[in-house]
């Protein structure tokens, strides 16, 4: 593995999360406290490196880590730490290898910070890539699983101590009922690591990039708000995403139910969509938007909701009555828009037969 990419240092975890959070799409789980847990981890000494993927030697292996649970629940169930850090040392023995470098399942929300916290603790580097360029509700939903990823050995972890081992799982629907069964034992939520990879598959299936393109999204932000521009209009510019809508949440609905946060949010449409209405399906993430029940994004495009004012990102479980926001949509990375991938992330696969997906054109980046 050549020494390629750059130290992450302590004023970076905080774009870091803001990026990281509009990437999730509305999804992966709240990062301000894992940002605060790897805050304190470089306090104390610890070196992470983020490097590119071709850095990876093909004979690597390589360590997908991510939490794994509803978002709504890391609100209130504090992690204790090291949960996807225990979770990866128990793949690594029942693998019978030992990691050079961890990778996130999703660059979105909390699970941007994970494989961090992870690598701090392990002395490893960071891979500048994820399985999804997003954020999914489940196991089978990353880029290296459609691609052929081996689905065990895999781990969880809770924050009691308990770790579990899957040593033989037929395919990635198993796993993730397995998975998603022992999280919801757990407290429905904890730290899942799969099968380690080689470098030259991670090469091949990760999607590239996406830790320093949420670093660029959250500098963004900040420097707009800090020059008191119009923050959605310069995320907007960075991103090549497009406004699809701006309003008041009027009214929401959240379930967990089977380990997920089900539900969908009401927009009555302001400014430019004033009498026009919206609405957002949820499943931990925003995964439809529909404007006057027209569908105009879709499952595996990114829909992300911005406070109107600030740009803050906002996932999920924090979604209000009375919110004013703003509703964005971003193209996927082409590895999640084959017809192999739309199998496993496209509308239908959600419980949308009506829905063919419609890809959204990608805009010029300022």
């Amino acid at each position: 593995m050549r020494a390629e990419g750059y130290l992450l240092r302590e004023e970076d975890l905080l774009p870091l999360s803001i990026g990281a959070a509009l990437l999730g799409t509305g999804g992966g789980g709240n990062p301000y406290v894992g940002m605060l847990r790897a805050r304190e981890l470089i306090r104390r000494g610890a070196e992470v490196r983020v490097i590119p993927l071709d850095a990876l030697n093909d004979g690597d292996w390589v360590a997908e880590v991510g939490g794994i649970g509803a978002p709504v629940v890391g609100v209130e169930k504090i992690e204790e730490g090291g949960e996807c850090y225990r979770a990866m040392r128990a793949v690594e023995d029942a693998a019978g290898v030992k990691v050079s470098a961890v990778i996130s399942a999703e660059i979105g929300g909390s699970n941007s910070i994970e494989p961090i916290i992870a690598a701090a603790m392990a002395g490893l580097p960071v891979v500048d890539g994820d399985g999804m360029g997003r954020a999914f509700p489940e196991v089978q939903m990353t880029t290296y699983m459609i691609y052929g990823a081996d689905v065990s050995p895999a781990a969880i972890a809770d924050e009691k101590g308990n770790v579990v081992v899957f040593k033989q799982v037929i395919d990635m629907f198993w796993l993730e009922r397995f998975a998603r069964d022992v999280a919801v034992a757990m407290g429905a939520g904890a730290g899942f690591a799969v099968a380690p990879m080689r470098g030259d598959f991670v090469k091949r299936t990760a999607v590239p990039g996406t830790v320093s393109q949420a670093l660029e999204i959250g500098r963004t932000v900040l420097d707009a708000r800090a020059k008191r521009q119009n923050v959605v209009e310069r995320v907007v510019a960075t991103t090549g995403a497009t406004l699809f809508f701006t309003g008041k949440i009027i009214d929401i609905l959240r379930e967990l139910t089977g380990g997920f946060s089900r539900g969908h949010a009401i927009i009555a449409g302001t400014g430019d969509w004033t009498g026009s209405q919206a609405r957002i399906a949820i499943q931990n993430e925003n995964l439809v938007l529909w404007i006057d029940e027209k569908p105009a994004v879709m499952v595996p495009d990114l829909i992300m909701n911005l406070e109107i004012d600030t740009g803050e990102p906002i996932t999920t479980e924090m979604l209000r009555y009375g919110q004013r926001v703003a509703v964005i949509g971003l193209p996927a990375h082409g590895l999640l828009k084959t017809p192999r991938a739309l199998d496993i992330v496209g509308p239908k696969a959600f419980g949308f037969p009506e829905l063919t997906f419609e890809p959204l054109i990608a805009r010029e980046i300022a």
